[in-house]
């Protein structure tokens, strides 16, 4: 498993690459702008759409005819001669159950092909938020509840689908519906087919209108229903936290203020929305009543057959009754239009940390050579905590870095790691810059065992070949057995099919540490980064764990954060850090003889341990 094996070329180990819709570079322009958000995915999936809402057109369309057919047939059965009309009337039977026959035909068709493209529009929406979310620093992730963030990634695509449901049975057929209506109430009385057209106008617009002052009530909504289940997932989580220091009743206080605020925000929205159907229903029953008296009145004047009288009637209720449905749906179409764009507001903040355009891969085998060159970095509103900071680290050199907290240990391997980017001067890897290497070819040259290891809520094998999902069962077993942790793994229950827990709670903080180790061997980089590895762990796991170290470390460029000193003594060189600043470097032989910091510390722990 020499360094020399590794080519950063490779990708970086995570399977194939996720599906784009909508590249990272351009979601961001989305944020607040839910509209063309959601008209970005439907354009991705055009012939879906244009089946849906093209039978959607037909269906309506169809009962939109279906009163003029009912006219026609009524005006045959009471001419003055029916007997004579009864071909016609059988014809416009016909005709008028074809319409019903289309009617529903057109439905079908609408919701067989809804079924499957407005669920692959959730599927794109979900994949890319959780795409670009995921290429985030974890400075902003910091800044955040991430649990929050992962509940609004699933809000995102049921309201997508929702408002798209919506769009196809609730907003297009009534507006289909009122405009065909009314060119046929123009056909029977100019006056009448007008006098509807601007009343019916006027209603919807003073609808939407009423509909808009209320996006501020839904969208508060929309974050008070966000937040409490963050809230909720974040306490969930961190449940042995809370009963460790008997927090339950506090948090249930909390959780039932947070909840009654969500209550408060969702009753000021609902009742908005209900006073605004009161106020369409008073308005539309007085209108429906006055176009029915209309009617008749036309008929007495014998200005219109009893067919037109039914058709003019039939039509006047799907105006009036269509421009109720279609206020409706837009009030509600809004509040989930609200809720959207508090998500994306949310989520689609720019990325503090881009990979710079153009960025490359290293060409041949990574050998490990790194270099800081006058760098320097200060935390956001913090005093600087590396200043013209200048380390060189030869391919498969063992470095220590030794220093009080705060003296600038962990900034150097995040900044390393591009966690973090430098303020001023450069790190170079194998003489490239490592800020115009692409993020997956950096990943691949490095492997990272931390004092707080990661495991995932899956099995023990799945944990360990996160280092290079491409493993075989037998290189993970390998793996495994090299970092001395193959033991403990076939006494597990289901031995390497064991589910570890939420973070690897079933698991003892030695193991965690051994399985991270097996995970680094897996990956087999040229570049190792050990933060504080073996610092929580008791003798006896620490003993295990230095084993499998000492293992891993063998052709590799180490560089190891470690307050035991003892664990640095075969390293090659010991780096004292002092507020941002080296102020010894040496072997450790060398240091140790002479009166610097590094003999002090060392000193100290032997005073301590005695």
């Amino acid at each position: 498993m020499a360094a020399e094996a590794v080519d950063a070329r490779q990708p970086e180990a995570g399977g194939n690459a996720p599906q784009v819709t909508v590249p990272d570079d351009e979601l961001p322009r989305y944020a607040g702008r839910p509209v063309l958000f959601l008209l970005r995915y439907m354009r991705h999936r055009p012939l879906g759409h244009a089946l849906v809402f093209g039978a959607v057109i037909v269906a309506v369309s169809c009962i939109v005819l279906s009163s003029y057919g009912i006219r026609h047939l009524v005006d045959l059965m009471t001419s003055s001669a029916p007997s004579r009309q009864v071909t016609s009337v059988w014809a416009a039977v016909g005709v008028l159950v074809g319409l019903i026959l289309a009617d529903n035909l057109g439905w079908r068709i609408a919701g067989w092909f809804a079924a499957r493209t407005f669920v692959a529009v959730t599927g794109d929406i979900r994949q890319d938020l959780f795409r670009f979310l995921t290429g985030h620093s974890p400075a902003y992730f910091a800044d955040r509840m991430p649990t929050s963030l992962a509940a609004r990634i699933a809000t995102a695509g049921s309201v997508s689908f929702t408002i798209e449901n919506m769009l196809a049975w609730s907003v297009i057929p009534p507006a289909l519906n009122v405009l065909l209506s009314v060119v046929l109430l123009l056909s029977v009385n100019v006056i009448m087919g007008s006098t509807t057209v601007v009343l019916a106008g006027a209603l919807c617009f003073g609808m939407f209108r009423l509909a808009v002052r209320g996006r501020r009530l839904h969208g508060d909504y929309a974050a008070a229903a966000a937040g409490l289940e963050g809230e909720t997932l974040d306490v969930m989580g961190n449940i042995a936290l809370v009963r460790a220091f008997g927090m339950r009743n506090r948090e249930r206080a909390r959780f039932n203020a947070l909840t009654q605020r969500e209550m408060g925000e969702r009753l000021k929205s609902l009742r908005y929305m209900e006073k605004l159907r009161m106020v369409h229903a008073a308005v539309t029953a007085a209108l429906t009543a006055g176009l029915l008296v209309w009617a008749v009145l036309l008929w007495q004047w014998q200005e219109a057959t009893v067919g037109q009288v039914v058709m003019i009637i039939t039509l006047g209720f799907a105006v009036l009754h269509g421009t109720r449905d279609l206020a409706l749906s837009m009030v509600e179409t809004i509040q989930h239009n609200a809720r959207l764009s508090e998500v994306l507001s949310s989520l689609l903040v720019p990325y503090d940390m881009p990979e710079t355009p153009g960025a490359t891969v290293p060409k041949g085998p990574v050998l490990g050579d790194i270099r800081f060159q006058n760098v320097s970095f200060a935390y956001p509103g913090g005093t600087s905590v590396l200043t013209d900071f200048n380390l060189h680290i030869g391919p498969g050199t063992r470095v220590g870095l030794v220093g009080r907290s705060g003296s600038g240990k962990s900034t150097v391997l995040a900044l390393l790691q591009r966690l973090r980017f430098v303020q001023s001067g450069v790190i170079v890897l194998d003489g490239h810059d490592i800020r115009d290497l692409t993020d997956d070819a950096l990943r691949a040259c490095l492997s990272v065992v931390p004092q707080d290891v990661s495991l995932l809520h899956r099995t023990v094998m799945e944990n360990i070949r996160y280092g290079r999902p491409d493993a075989s069962d037998e290189e993970v077993r390998a793996a495994a057995a090299a970092a001395g942790c193959a033991a403990f793994i076939e006494a597990l229950p289901e031995q390497f099919e064991t589910l570890v827990g939420d973070r690897g709670v079933k698991l003892s903080g030695g193991q965690r540490q051994r399985i991270a180790i097996a995970r680094a061997f897996l990956r087999n980089a040229p570049v190792l980064i050990l933060d504080e590895a073996t610092s929580a762990l008791d003798t006896e796991s620490e003993a295990h764990v230095q084993e499998a170290l000492d293992r891993l470390m063998v052709g590799r460029t180490v560089i190891a954060v470690a307050h035991r000193l003892s664990t640095l003594r075969n390293f090659d060189r010991i780096v004292v850090m002092q507020d941002g600043r080296i102020v010894e470097d040496g072997a450790p032989a060398q240091l140790e003889r002479q009166n610097g910091l590094y003999s002090q510390f060392l000193n100290r722990q032997v005073t301590q341990s005695q």
